[in-house]
């Protein structure tokens, strides 16, 4: 679905309601609506009946909770607002830090 930027964070003892995290970006409302179906899509085929899926209508952010991964999928100017690698991924920053 050539999602862009895509980031995996390792949440494992860090968060107690997911073990992964992945960032990506679409570069309009339709490619990130395509890119969470795809997603969501992929999870149901792969044994995951019922993921969680938020913001699907506007398309803006969509959030697929599927358990042990959740997918966020953001417009780029979006992303770059809420800054979620910034805020989970500390281990790295504090690496770009040094």
């Amino acid at each position: 679905m050539k999602a862009e930027d895509t980031v995996t964070i390792d949440l494992r003892g860090k968060s107690s309601i997911t073990d992964y995290m992945v960032v990506t970006s679409g570069r309009a409302n339709r490619h990130v609506g395509a890119i969470a179906e795809n997603v969501a899509k992929g999870l149901k085929d792969s044994g995951i009946a019922a993921p969680h899926i938020e913001g699907l209508p506007n398309c803006d952010w969509v959030l697929i909770d599927s358990g042990d991964v959740i997918v966020h999928v953001f417009r780029p100017e979006v992303r770059e607002f809420y800054n979620l690698e910034k805020m989970w991924d500390s281990d790295k920053q504090a690496a770009k830090a040094r």
